[in-house]
């Protein structure tokens, strides 16, 4: 069972799994990081710590960015969407947040991109 605050879990909308999407973004510059889950412990575990912690859809279980790669994750705020079902996870990145060694997990090929006022 979890400890996460019951005003906080009674806002949460979460997948079938029990999961919430957290986008990650680092809280200086705005740059998106990644997309990481989190279930209720997770959420509870990254407020109360401060370290960015996830629950890993692959392995089924929680992982603490950084723990073995070195590339922590220091949370500075922890928003939620207005829908309820979509954390927004400001942090300051120590080295790379890409599983890939890419500092974010965003710079792959684009798929489409416009110059301003271009289409619609």
């Amino acid at each position: 069972m979890s400890s996460l605050d019951a005003g906080i879990a009674g806002r949460l909308k979460r997948t079938a799994e029990g999961l919430v999407p957290a986008v990650v973004q680092q809280h200086d510059s705005g740059e998106v990081l990644m997309l990481g889950w989190m279930d209720d412990e997770a959420l509870h575990r990254t407020l109360t710590t401060g370290r960015a912690t996830y629950w890993s859809r692959s392995r089924q279980e929680y992982w603490v960015k950084g723990d073995t790669s070195g590339h922590l994750q220091w949370v500075k705020e922890v928003r939620l969407d207005c829908d309820g079902d979509t954390l927004l996870v400001k942090v300051d990145q120590v080295g790379a947040a890409c599983h890939t060694g890419d500092r974010t997990c965003f710079d792959a090929v684009e798929l489409a991109g416009r110059e301003p006022g271009e289409g619609s």
